[in-house]
């Protein structure tokens, strides 16, 4: 293929992630992103009433039948003849580490704030991982149908907590009920929506004014249109001016006034994504050689990395989908590439695009998209593929463990099927298998960031392996890992030594102030509460 062609084809890609606090209205933005695509023809809500489509992005039955994200999981289609790879995040603090590892497949994110709500907990834990790695962020401010507070505070808020300019790409018109519509700043006109079905099922319908229009006015009246005229004089003379270079910088967010739920400010909003949005950009990657490398996408040949892997997406077919992230080049279909880990050659035969959770085989991929390959043991989270070898892209984090316990099955004559689904599961990055330091023997301890991760291990064992499982905690509260001559640890009365399942040592201990006291204890030793795979 032509560089200039390849150039051409990696140029249309978009790959992002969308992250928020649980119930900002996330995967609702995911899926009015299908419906404008015309991917779906029928928005179905995550709290749908009884009979309606469940999310289109959230495929496990557990996420459906709570109405949350619990996996990330990775969708690619076509919207303006722009190719979109999205990467919808779980929101529940509890999987952060899931969220972390998709945001590093990530050229961008569009961060979603509650109206009613501004910018809470978790948006501020995800926003520094962003931060971390000067991902583009673009802002939408979501449920402007319903009540909630000024645009101007919101705006205020995102500067004052999270330490990030921000400039008001459109404004609302009218707020809660009287929402109709977005001031667009860039083209000064106005945008007023109108319903087109129930719920938010279909497009909403929009026409094109000013802001003396007197249509305007008898939308929402007199006062209104007064204040709205008063609030973009004051963004104009006193508000961020937008920049493309500092926004791709992560130095200043786009803000975008919406409502997800009625599908009002959504189109215009996706316009202008996909103007803003960065295609794949080159990584720097550490060479073989000791010295760092910058990965191009046009220029080098085939490379990605695995960001995730997830079991029985499809009950049919009972295997493991190993997501790869495309840094660079064209991959074809039964292509030879070099696995960097194992050091040796592996062929890619049975690749993927994936759509809520269904499969359709690819014959070709490009830089920015994310393909998912099967994975038969031969692919671990944060493996490099890649045709020329020579380099491994920067290693991932696993985060320390809060919450440990001992599990089995309540069947022991299921403990076959047991075994299997724990070790798809830590393959996942779900749960943590932990062994005894010492070679004399001892009971399996798992491990996990958040207690809903417990849950979502039982409920899955249940249903995919018809496994019923018993838990009985443990009372450790904190660990680290821990590098140092472990013959001169020091360990303290309440603390125990283990191995994670690629035998580098760990602690775990009952309190926060027993592990302060361990590692004044212990000088020579490095405690660590991440861990690169």
């Amino acid at each position: 293929m032509k560089e200039d062609d390849l150039a051409r084809e990696i140029a249309k890609r978009r790959t992002f992630a969308i992250i928020s606090h649980p119930d900002a209205g996330k995967t609702t933005l995911t899926e009015k992103l299908l419906l404008y695509s015309g991917m779906i023809h029928t928005a179905g809500m995550v709290r749908g009433r009884k009979g309606r489509k469940m999310a289109a992005s959230d495929w496990m039955s557990m996420e459906q039948e709570r109405g949350i994200s619990i996996t990330a999981s990775a969708m690619q289609f076509v919207y303006k003849d722009v190719v979109i790879n999205i990467l919808d995040t779980p929101g529940h603090e509890d999987f952060s580490e899931d969220t972390y590892r998709t945001l590093t497949a990530a050229d961008c994110a569009i961060m979603v704030i509650d109206a009613a709500k501004g910018v809470e907990k978790q948006t501020r834990k995800l926003f520094e991982v962003c931060r971390l790695r000067n991902i583009p962020i673009l802002t939408v401010i979501n449920k402007m149908d319903m009540p909630g507070r000024e645009p101007l505070d919101l705006m205020d808020e995102l500067e004052n907590i999270l330490q990030i300019q921000s400039s008001a790409y459109n404004w609302p018109i009218g707020t809660a009920k009287q929402f109709c519509g977005v001031y667009d700043r860039i083209n000064k006109e106005c945008l007023l929506f109108t319903k087109a079905g129930t719920g938010g099922a279909h497009q909403a319908l929009v026409s094109r004014t000013d802001l003396n229009d007197q249509k305007l006015l008898e939308l929402i009246g007199k006062d209104e249109a007064d204040k709205l005229k008063q609030e973009l004089e004051l963004l104009d003379s006193a508000g961020n001016s937008f920049d493309k270079e500092a926004f791709l910088a992560g130095q200043i967010t786009p803000v975008f006034f919406a409502s997800a739920l009625t599908n009002f400010g959504i189109e215009p909003f996706f316009d202008a994504f996909i103007h803003l949005a960065p295609a794949p950009q080159p990584r720097v990657a550490d060479g073989w050689n000791g010295e760092e490398i910058v990965i191009d996408p046009v220029k080098t040949p085939f490379s990605g990395y695995v960001f995730k892997i997830q079991s029985n997406m499809n009950k049919k077919h009972r295997d493991s989908l190993a997501f790869l992230r495309i840094c660079s080049g064209k991959f074809e279909r039964d292509m030879m590439v070099k696995h960097h880990r194992l050091k040796r050659d592996v062929k890619l035969a049975h690749p993927h695009s994936m759509f809520s959770g269904e499969r359709t085989v690819l014959e070709e991929a490009y830089a920015g998209d994310v393909i998912g390959v099967i994975n038969s043991g031969l692919f671990f989270i944060g493996d490099t593929l890649s045709i020329t070898g020579g380099f491994n892209f920067k290693p991932l984090p696993q985060f320390q463990p809060e919450i440990f316990a001992k599990i089995s099955p309540r069947d022991v004559s299921k403990r076959k099927s047991f075994d299997k689904g724990m070790k798809q599961l830590s393959e996942e990055g779900t749960i943590q298998i932990l062994r005894p330091f010492s070679d004399s023997g001892g009971d399996l301890i798992y491990a996990v960031v958040g207690q809903l991760q417990f849950e979502v291990m039982q409920y899955r064992l249940l249903d995919e392996y018809n496994v019923e499982t018993q838990i009985t905690p443990l009372p450790y509260k904190c660990s680290s890992w821990i590098k140092g001559d472990m013959s001169t640890f020091q360990k303290s009365t309440g603390s125990i030594l283990v191995k994670d399942a690629y035998d580098h040592p760990m602690v775990l201990f009952s309190s926060p102030w027993e592990k302060q006291y361990s590692m004044k204890q212990n000088p020579n030793h490095q405690f660590s509460d991440l861990r690169s795979q």
